[in-house]
C-alpha cells in the first residue's frame, strides 16, 4: 500500500472511530482557524477539549491547561501550535494514552510523529481535520 493511501486510511480511521478531540491550542476568537475547526467538529457530533491555559471556557467547554490535567480519556489530540511545542505535546499525548495525534495545516514534525507511531499512537501531519471530515463526509 502506497503511503498516501496508507495516510487516506489513518484519516478515515481517525475520523470515523473517535469522538473526544483535546485541541491544542485552541483560541477563543472566533476567527482563528482553532475556533473554525472546533467548532465544525462540535457541531459533527464530536466532543472537544480546549487545551489553552489563557482561558476558563471556549465552545461551552471546559479549558484544561495541559493534556495531563484532563480527567477522562481523549482519542484525539489535534494540535495548533507552533512546530517547536509539538514534541511535549506529543509526549504528553503517550502519557495520557491517546489514540491518534493530529497535526494541523504547515505543521510537521517527523520526530515526532515516529515516536508517537512506536507507542502505538495514530498520526496524520500537515493537514485539516476540519477539511479531511468534510471531504470524507462532503460537509
Amino acid at each position: 500500500m502506497s503511503n498516501d493511501a496508507v495516510e487516506t486510511q489513518v484519516i478515515a480511521d481517525i475520523i470515523k472511530n473517535y469522538r473526544v478531540v483535546a485541541v491544542v491550542g485552541l483560541s477563543s476568537d472566533p476567527a482563528r482557524p482553532s475556533y473554525q475547526v472546533a467548532e465544525y467538529l462540535q457541531a459533527h457530533g464530536y466532543r472537544i477539549i480546549p487545551v489553552n491555559p489563557g482561558c476558563q471556557e471556549i465552545l461551552g467547554e471546559k479549558c484544561y491547561s495541559s493534556l495531563k490535567e484532563i480527567p477522562f480519556p481523549v482519542e484525539v489530540v489535534d494540535i495548533f501550535r507552533k512546530v517547536a511545542a509539538i514534541p511535549a505535546i506529543v509526549e504528553e499525548a503517550i502519557q495520557i494514552g491517546a489514540k491518534a495525534v493530529w497535526m494541523q495545516l504547515e505543521l510537521v514534525e517527523p520526530e515526532s510523529a515516529q515516536k508517537a507511531r512506536e507507542a502505538g499512537l495514530q498520526v496524520v501531519m500537515d493537514r485539516c481535520l476540519k477539511v479531511e471530515h468534510a471531504r470524507m463526509f462532503r460537509g
